[in-house]
């Protein structure tokens, strides 16, 4: 099951570098979110659906590091920034339900 590691300013960076066959996905999120919580509900039940070894998971708190919800322009919670070798891939501005995340994410892990 892929990990989950938890950024700051000071450790993002690193965690986003990856090789070339690793996708990682950064979940930005925030306090007293609707929409966060639902996503963190059904997250156990997502991470087995990931390939093993392929994905790996950063989770920012885009309230309580502002600087990295700006750097990359998040305008609402929860987004998703998708990253290989550390560069960005793309986004998902919200979370629209298990199959499209979980399409989205499986196509770029592909």
């Amino acid at each position: 099951m892929p990990r989950i590691d938890h950024a700051t300013p000071e450790t993002f960076d690193a965690l986003i570098a990856s090789g070339p066959d690793e996708l990682v996905v950064v979940y930005f999120w925030g306090p007293d979110c609707p929409n966060c919580e639902i996503f963190a509900r059904e997250l156990p039940e997502l991470l087995p659906e990931l390939p093993e070894g392929r994905v790996r998971l950063v989770k920012t708190d885009a309230y309580a590091h502002p600087e990295l919800a700006r750097r990359f322009a998040i305008a609402g919670i929860p987004a998703f920034v998708l990253f290989r070798g550390g560069r960005k891939l793309g986004m998902m501005r919200q979370y629209y339900g298990r199959a499209y995340w979980l399409g989205v994410v499986h196509e770029q892990a592909a």
